[in-house]
């Protein structure tokens, strides 16, 4: 969490200002946030391997029932 030393204060990540600056004095605290989080990509790897999988369950079940 980051620490602002001219205000002695926590602040949350969602309420600094842009840039990583502290709203009270505008002292950059935090360097922002920029990229897709790691276990949004492992979740859609995981979707994507899913969704092949039920594609080639559906091929090979459509001759079948046909």
């Amino acid at each position: 969490m980051p620490w602002c030393e001219s205000c002695s204060k926590f602040w949350n990540p969602t309420s600094m200002g842009e840039g990583g600056s502290c709203p009270t004095c505008g002292t950059v605290i935090a360097k922002p946030r920029t990229g897709i989080p790691w276990h949004f990509k492992v979740l859609l790897v995981g979707l994507c391997g899913y969704m092949v999988y039920r594609i080639y369950w559906f091929v090979e079940w459509l001759p079948k029932h046909i």
